[in-house]
């Protein structure tokens, strides 16, 4: 056996939920160029999970589903409550992800029917979880979510008890599209790892939270908003981005393991943050994004990835930036969750072998002549 580090390389599984081949993404053999462009965030999470576009009928039910389940429990509220206030955003989300199991009478009832049903649920309550947890930590009352509102409507007018506009809510969703799954990334392989051992759905996407709250994998946007914010005026821009590439420090938001050529979703998220702009009057963050993207690719042939132009369009989107990584979970939950469903169809426990690397030939000694 051959060792090889972070698993690069390595084929773990196969999988019909989506992939990356030669630079496409697709889910479900649909090109994401095809589905950003044309298909709402609940279709796309139909499709992840049951392998097809919904009809109009099932979109329909799904979507009255989604409503209906969106509620979280009011003791879960007041278990946010007690949280500390000095925590990150995704510490609170593992937290109260793993608690909501708790008020689940379906929780550990491992049918199919009853982990698609747990699916959808999670998928409903994850946008009123990070919305309650944002408003809850600004001294603020939680917003009920609105009956019959999509995903990213909902999500917004939560965080703020407004109407948001329906280029903002246009904008959110294709985002949340552009996110809700990405082949066998760290936090879908890690949700896997754990139902494979036959524990529940909600210690999976759990498992998954966990994962995407590591700098490397979840936050490079938050990252990127930061020295966006720090470069402050475009007239400082060229000398600040030219000291970093000087001083071999990472641009955050360019480059990826799995897309040499550049990444496929980030054209629609550079397009958003334009529009964005110019319906807020400002297109600051746009024309300093672009800026950089010229020296960044210009000097280092890298290009930006999916999480460098969300930076400006989640701040358009007057987003708090610690709740950049949490709204990734609530797209991606779509994408853990449809792999949880293929991991338990077709389970058997996940568990790789290890090079061993240590000493040899050792021989115990008695304590007294160590």
């Amino acid at each position: 056996m051959t060792a090889t580090k972070g698993l690069e390389g390595i084929v773990a599984t196969t999988s019909s939920i989506s992939s990356i081949v030669d630079g496409v993404l697709t889910y479900r053999g649909y090109d994401i160029d095809d589905l950003a462009e044309h298909a709402s965030f609940e279709e796309v999470a139909y499709l992840l999970w049951f392998g097809k576009l919904p009809t109009a009928d099932e979109l329909k039910s799904l979507r009255k589903s989604l409503s209906d389940y969106a509620p979280i429990p009011s003791e879960l509220i007041a278990q946010i409550k007690l949280y500390p206030k000095h925590i990150s955003t995704m510490a609170a989300l593992r937290s109260a992800v793993s608690a909501l199991a708790l008020y689940d009478e379906q929780a550990d009832e491992m049918t199919e029917a009853a982990n698609e049903n747990k699916a959808v649920k999670l998928q409903a309550q994850l946008p009123t979880i990070v919305a309650a947890i944002s408003r809850i930590r600004k001294g603020q009352e939680p917003v009920a979510p609105k009956e019959g509102a999509s995903i990213a409507e909902n999500f917004l007018y939560m965080m703020t008890g407004e109407e948001p506009s329906e280029t903002a809510v246009k904008a959110l969703d294709q985002a949340l599209v552009l996110h809700a799954d990405h082949e066998l990334n760290a936090s879908t392989f890690a949700a896997r790892v754990t139902v494979a051992t036959l524990s529940d759905i909600y210690s999976g996407v759990t498992s998954a939270i966990g994962a995407l709250k590591g700098p490397l994998h979840g936050g490079a946007n938050e990252a990127v908003m930061k020295m966006l914010d720090e470069i402050g005026t475009p007239d400082r821009l060229e000398a600040a981005i030219q000291e970093k590439l000087n001083n071999r420090e990472k641009i955050m938001g360019f480059g990826h393991r799995v897309y040499k050529n550049g990444d496929p979703r980030a054209k629609h998220l550079q397009k958003m943050s334009k529009e964005l702009g110019e319906m807020n009057n400002d297109t600051r963050l746009y024309e300093m994004s672009v800026k950089i993207e010229e020296i960044v690719t210009g000097q280092k042939g890298l290009k930006p990835n999916v999480d460098f132009y969300s930076a400006s369009v989640y701040t358009q989107l007057k987003i708090d930036q610690e709740l950049f990584t949490p709204i990734f979970a609530i797209s991606r939950v779509s994408g853990w969750t449809a792999h949880i469903l293929e991991q338990l169809a077709d389970n058997r426990i996940i568990r790789p072998r290890a090079e061993y690397t240590g000493p040899t030939d050792q021989k115990y000694v008695s304590i007294d002549l160590r």
